[in-house]
């Protein structure tokens, strides 16, 4: 496979995640787009959620303007000072949808990024709320739900928040087999 083909594979699974996610978000919850790149992501999902409140966390903003957030809408800094500061303000458990595309070519650095801000995510999904990424996380109150989009296992990774989160089972960052995406 060349590269041009596994980036239109994961392109295609992100666009596929989000079109599913979109059609089964709880009416109520903040949606949140943790990086936000040239903002291809951020534009998607304001076409697939008009009206919704769309918060945008990305360290040096560098988007087409036509894919921007408005000032009140994007978080501009570390992502381990802005989502602390996001939870201090909305509170635990306000997000009804978390979209992350963070990674950079260094698995090791993703792994260790994936396990470090997985509990400050996790800690702003509301009960059922989704959480897609485009690495494993180790989400100990959500549960893995992957296998139910479709998508090739490795491609893309979805967590669904424990209404209960003493119950279900997730699988912990040291256990997933993350495919590299060629």
């Amino acid at each position: 496979m060349t590269r041009l083909d596994s980036v239109i594979r994961r392109l295609t699974a992100q666009r596929d995640l989000l079109d599913w996610a979109t059609a089964q978000l709880a009416p109520e919850g903040l949606v949140l787009e943790v990086g936000l790149g040239n903002g291809r992501t951020y534009d998607h999902l304001r076409d697939r959620l008009p009206g919704r409140e769309i918060y945008v966390f990305e360290r040096s903003p560098a988007a087409h303007p036509a894919s921007t957030p408005p000032d009140d809408f994007l978080l501009v800094g570390d992502v381990f000072d802005t989502v602390p500061r996001f939870t201090e303000r909305f509170g635990r458990g306000s997000a009804a949808l978390i979209h992350v595309d963070i990674g950079t070519g260094d698995e090791d650095r993703n792994r260790a990024l994936a396990l470090e801000l997985s509990p400050l995510l996790e800690a702003l999904l509301q009960p059922g709320g989704l959480l897609l990424g485009d690495r494993a996380f180790a989400m100990n109150g959500s549960t893995d739900i992957g296998a139910q989009t479709g998508v090739a296992k490795g491609r893309y990774f979805v967590y669904r928040r424990n209404d209960d989160i003493t119950s279900g089972s997730a699988a912990r960052l040291a256990e997933v087999h993350v495919t590299p995406s060629g």
